[in-house]
C-alpha cells in the first residue's frame, strides 16, 4: 500500500500541471492514428493502428510516471541514464538489425527499438547535469571541452551506424543548448565550420555509402531520378499538391499509397494529400502552441538543470518538424526523421512522451510548495 501511496501525484502538484500542453500532444497523436490507420490499412489491416495505440497509452503511463518524481532526482541518475543510453548504441552499432542500411535497431524479442532516440534524451540529461554543476559557465574552455565529450560520443556511435538523420537531430539539439544557455558567438561559428570540415571528410569517407549520397542529394533535383533514388520525394510532391486547399478527405488519398514509408517519415505527404493545406496547417498550428508552453515552462525553470532540459526537448521538436515536413516537400534532404506524435513508431512516439513529461515535471515544480 505504500508503495502505491508513493506513485500518487500531490494535488497541489497537479494544480500545477500544464494539462493544455498534454491535450494538444493527445491532439496530435489521435491525428497521427488517424492518418497512420488510412494510409496502411489496405495492406495491413487495423494490425499497425493497435500498435500505435498501445504505444500512445504506454507513453502517457510513463509521462505520469515521470511526473511522480521530482525531477532533481533523475539529475541524480543522469550518468546511468547517459551510460545505458551509449551502450544501447554500441550494441546497435554492433548486432543491431539493419533498417535503410543503418544498424540501428536493437530486437527485444518481438518488440524493435532504435536506440539513437534513447540516447538522445540521456545526452539532454547529462549535459543539464553538467550546465548545472558548471553554474552555466559554459565559456570556461574546461567546462565547454567537457560538455563537448559528452555531445560528441552519441553522435559518433550514431555516424557509425549510419545515422545521419538522428546524428543532424543530436547536433541541432547541442547548438540550441549551447546558444540559450550563451556560448560566445565566435566559439559557435567556428564549431560550426568544424562541423562542415567534418561532414566533408565523412561524406567522402567510405562510412557514406553511395546511395546514402544519392538519397541526400536526390532533393536538390529529382528530374530523371523519378523512378530511382526520387522517386519517393516525386510521389510525395505529387500527394502534397493532389491534396488541395481542403484535401480529397478520409480514406480517398490516390497517391499516397505510391510513398514508401507514408506511415512514418512521410505521413506528413499522407495528411496533405488527405486534409489539403487546411489540416497541415492546424498541424503546424499545434505545434506552434506546443512548442510555445514549452519554452513559456523552460523560461519559467527555477533551476539551470530544468531549463537546459527544457532547451533541449524544444530544439528537438523544432528541428525535427522543419527537416520532417521540409524533407516531404524537396526543400531539405530526405534523412528518415520521423515526425514527433505523428509518425508511426513505438521508439518516436515513447521517446516523444518522455521528452514531454519531463518538461513537464519541470513546469509543475517551478514554484516552491508548501505541502
Amino acid at each position: 500500500m505504500k508503495f502505491l501511496q508513493s506513485l500518487r501525484l500531490n494535488k497541489k502538484l497537479l494544480r500545477e500541471l500544464d494539462y493544455v500542453t498534454i491535450i494538444i500532444a493527445i491532439c496530435i497523436v489521435t491525428f497521427g492514428c488517424i492518418n497512420i490507420y488510412s494510409a496502411t490499412v489496405k495492406s495491413s489491416g487495423d494490425f499497425l493502428i493497435k500498435k500505435q495505440i498501445a504505444w500512445m497509452i504506454f507513453g502517457l503511463i510513463t509521462v505520469y510516471f515521470l511526473l511522480v518524481f521530482d525531477y532533481m532526482v533523475i539529475e541524480n541518475y543522469a550518468v546511468i541514464i547517459y551510460w545505458a543510453g551509449i551502450i544501447l548504441l554500441i550494441i546497435g552499432d554492433f548486432v543491431g538489425k539493419v533498417n535503410h542500411g543503418a544498424n540501428c535497431w536493437i530486437n527485444f524479442g518481438p518488440i524493435s527499438i532504435q536506440p539513437s532516440e534513447f540516447a538522445k534524451i540521456g545526452m539532454i540529461i547529462m549535459i543539464a547535469k553538467k550546465l548545472d554543476e558548471f553554474e552555466g559557465k559554459i565559456n570556461e574552455p574546461k567546462n565547454l571541452l567537457t560538455l563537448m565529450f559528452y555531445a560528441a560520443v552519441p553522435m559518433i556511435l550514431i555516424v557509425i551506424q549510419p545515422d545521419m538523420g538522428m546524428t543532424m537531430v543530436s547536433f541541432f539539439i547541442v547548438l540550441g543548448i549551447f546558444y540559450c544557455i550563451g556560448l560566445k558567438r565566435k566559439i559557435i561559428i567556428g564549431g560550426l565550420i568544424s562541423i562542415l570540415l567534418l561532414i566533408v571528410s565523412v561524406w567522402n569517407s567510405p562510412i557514406m555509402k553511395p546511395y546514402w549520397k544519392e538519397r541526400l542529394t536526390s532533393f536538390l533535383s529529382t528530374k530523371g531520378n523519378e523512378a530511382t533514388s526520387g522517386f519517393q520525394l516525386a510521389q510525395s510532391k505529387l500527394a502534397i499538391g493532389s491534396g488541395g486547399i481542403f484535401g480529397l478527405g478520409f480514406g480517398k488519398g490516390v497517391q499516397f499509397n505510391s510513398v514508401p514509408e507514408k506511415q512514418t517519415d512521410f505521413i506528413f505527404a499522407v495528411l496533405c494529400e488527405e486534409w489539403g493545406f487546411i489540416g497541415a496547417l492546424v498541424l503546424l498550428l499545434l505545434y506552434g502552441i506546443l512548442i510555445y508552453r514549452l519554452i513559456k515552462i523552460a523560461k519559467e525553470s527555477k533551476d539551470i538543470f530544468g531549463t537546459v532540459i527544457c532547451v533541449g526537448v524544444v530544439s528537438n521538436l523544432l528541428f525535427s518538424i522543419f527537416q520532417n515536413v521540409g524533407m516531404t516537400m524537396g526543400l531539405m534532404a530526405i534523412t528518415g526523421i520521423t515526425l514527433p506524435f505523428m509518425s508511426y513508431g513505438g521508439s518516436s512516439l515513447l521517446t516523444s512522451f518522455i521528452s514531454l513529461g519531463l518538461v513537464l515535471n519541470v513546469g509543475m515544480r517551478r514554484n516552491k510548495i508548501n505541502f
